[in-house]
């Protein structure tokens, strides 16, 4: 990589090569060919705007990194960088995105940690469908777009150090992603969505210090899951030292507290959602305890024989996964 910090390089040396600290006024000459250009590092460069021409004209550029400048607002043609795979804009003092970022589709990883966005582009999630690496931590987002369940290829949401008061409700089409942290919304997030136990790949979940009371049920189906974080949260349920025992504890506590209250009297909103998960056949189908499909006794528990739903949890099955069919209360509950 030629660094340009030093002296003025001619335009045939960056041909095809990585660019590096280059004063802008030299990129915004019109003979310089940015088409020729596929990384660009224009990071701790005091920078404060990038004009519409200039990025217009990086056709070809994979990597921009623009971390640690004084940026208030990117041009509305980075729409225009179809090749770009991963943009690094942290560091700067961004309140939101333009539109058009939709439309670099070719989209990786977008890291924009340490702006001062408060809201993201809501439909970004159904463009940006490439996307493995959304890294959006210390801003002041209060919501994640609903359409971030679209980006179904996302391994890493890193969402901490901001004022979110919830997630998406249908996260169960995120069938890939591996790392979700959502710590450090402190009093902003008071709850998890029921979705997040169908979250089948994921390995690590941090959720530390919010104002989380309960864990959903369907956290113990995260049979994947190695790390969790919960501390710095009020929990009830399942008890702190529950929490700070194991993952396999968490499990077993929430496992039991499905199969129902202590009185023996079944939950309606439990048991319902536990029937929808084995209607939608998120269970196995074998005939357990009280003929219950998937449901077996293990050491006076009653346990489900869970497996993987890889097949029907993706987009082309969103409908039968949608939060209002499987967590919803029925209108008409044979429970009650």
């Amino acid at each position: 990589m030629r660094d340009a910090r030093k002296g003025v390089v001619n335009e045939e040396e960056f041909e095809k090569v990585e660019i590096r600290g280059i004063p802008l006024e030299s990129l915004a000459n019109p003979t310089f060919n940015l088409a020729a250009i596929t990384k660009l590092d224009l990071s701790k460069t005091n920078l404060e705007s990038i004009p519409e021409s200039l990025a217009a004209r990086m056709l070809n550029v994979v990597v921009l990194d623009l971390h640690s400048n004084q940026l208030q607002t990117l041009p509305n043609s980075i729409g225009c960088l179809s090749k770009l795979k991963i943009l690094n804009v942290s560091g700067n003092l961004l309140k939101s995105f333009p539109k058009t970022i939709e439309h670099c589709r070719a989209l990786e990883e977008l890291i924009a940690n340490f702006n001062q966005l408060n809201k993201l582009p809501e439909t970004m999630g159904f463009e940006l469908t490439n996307l493995r690496k959304l890294s959006v931590n210390s801003n002041k987002l209060a919501f994640l777009p609903q359409s971030t369940s679209h980006m179904t290829n996302l391994r890493v949401l890193d969402a901490r150090l901001n004022c979110l008061r919830c997630l998406p409700d249908d996260l169960e089409n995120l069938i890939r992603l591996e790392v979700l942290n959502v710590s450090q919304n402190f009093h902003y997030l008071h709850s998890l969505p029921y979705s997040i136990g169908l979250l089948i790949s994921l390995l690590e979940l941090d959720i530390s210090y919010n104002k989380i009371t309960i864990l959903p049920d369907s956290i113990s189906c995260l049979t994947k899951l190695r790390k969790f974080h919960a501390e710095g949260n009020p929990l009830v349920s399942p008890p702190v030292e529950v929490v700070n025992h194991s993952i396999d504890a968490v499990r077993e506590y929430l496992i039991t507290r499905m199969n129902g209250v202590p009185t023996g009297k079944p939950s309606a909103k439990k048991t319902a959602w536990l029937s929808r998960l084995v209607k939608c056949g998120s269970f196995n189908g074998g005939m357990g305890v009280n003929s219950r499909p998937g449901v077996y006794e293990h050491n006076g528990f009653l346990l489900t024989d869970y497996r993987s739903i890889v097949g029907i949890a993706s987009p082309r099955h969103a409908g039968m996964f949608s939060p209002r069919r499987l967590f919803s209360p029925r209108r008409f509950s044979p429970w009650r």
